[in-house]
């Protein structure tokens, strides 16, 4: 009988686990395997050698790039965290009709309603050198000539990357904040907690599973994203998205293979130490 039960478990299963095999780990392994192989100016062969890695490990360029990844992804966490744990909790202490809170959800995905490519271009009309904050900070007597450094910058890659992916840390820090138990909120004030002694002692900590969660949503995002980085920064930056693109770009798919790899490993181990803080699973 249990014997049985194992097997009809390992038939539900497979459909699924063959969706993964053909979608997921078929696709990566065959990206391992390219990053070995060799390539020439006008083709690529197979091969097993190491002079991808090696070159990719032994450019100073490689280490810049990596660096200005993680640059854009703590920045970009640590206010996508700001903004998206405000709005969660307005919405879920603050809003007592489930109605509105409904709404007020659905309000901040409007924007997604567009294409990503739409919302992030959307910016550089208003952040241009002639664009609307440069008219009207210069109407209002603010400055005297534009700000180059509104477009075309790292602010503005960053700007970009805050307004993509901040609902990314909404929706998870609100759906774990609509779990609490509002009597654990009514038992601090009852035992003297004031406002900020209740967000730091009852609701931050209750509220950590969403947080990695929208952490490790972000972060990936920003690390995989090459778009973005080229329109906003005018090609004067670049990431690892974009060293991969580039290489596509002349044929240089083994190059291109191994640079994914190693950004593969990076977020992996970012990850790992994201749960290193807590046990999704369990705190869930």
């Amino acid at each position: 009988m249990t014997t049985n039960r194992h097997i009809l478990g390992w038939l539900q299963a497979a459909p699924l686990a063959a969706v993964l095999l053909a979608f997921l780990i078929a696709p990566i392994v065959m990206i391992v395997v390219v990053s070995f192989w060799g390539a020439t100016e006008f083709s690529i062969y197979p091969a097993f050698q190491f002079d991808n890695y090696e070159f990719l490990f032994g450019s100073s360029v490689t280490y810049q790039v990596f660096g200005a990844t993680l640059k854009y992804a703590l920045i970009t966490w640590a206010l996508t965290l700001t903004i998206g744990f405000t709005v969660a909790y307005f919405l879920a202490f603050h809003i007592r009709s489930l109605t509105m809170q409904v709404a007020l959800f659905l309000v901040c995905t409007i924007p997604f309603w567009t294409s990503n490519i739409i919302r992030m271009i959307s910016w550089i009309p208003f952040l241009g050198r002639n664009g609307l904050a440069n008219q009207t900070l210069m109407s209002w007597g603010v400055i005297d000539e534009p700000l180059e450094w509104l477009l075309y910058s790292d602010f503005a890659v960053i700007l970009a990357f805050v307004h993509l992916y901040t609902l990314f840390m909404v929706v998870p820090i609100f759906n774990t904040m609509m779990r609490i138990d509002k009597s654990l909120l009514e038992a601090a004030r009852d035992n003297g907690a004031n406002g900020l002694q209740t967000l730091l002692y009852v609701i931050l900590p209750l509220t950590k599973p969403g947080i990695m969660i929208g952490t490790i949503f972000v972060v990936t995002l920003v690390m995989g994203d090459f778009v973005t980085v080229r329109f906003m920064s005018g090609s004067q930056s670049a990431n690892v998205g974009r060293l991969i693109s580039n290489d596509i770009a002349l044929l240089q798919y083994p190059s291109a293979a191994a640079t994914a790899v190693v950004l593969l490993c990076t977020v992996l181990i970012v990850i790992a130490i994201l749960l290193r803080f807590v046990n999704i699973r369990k705190e869930l």
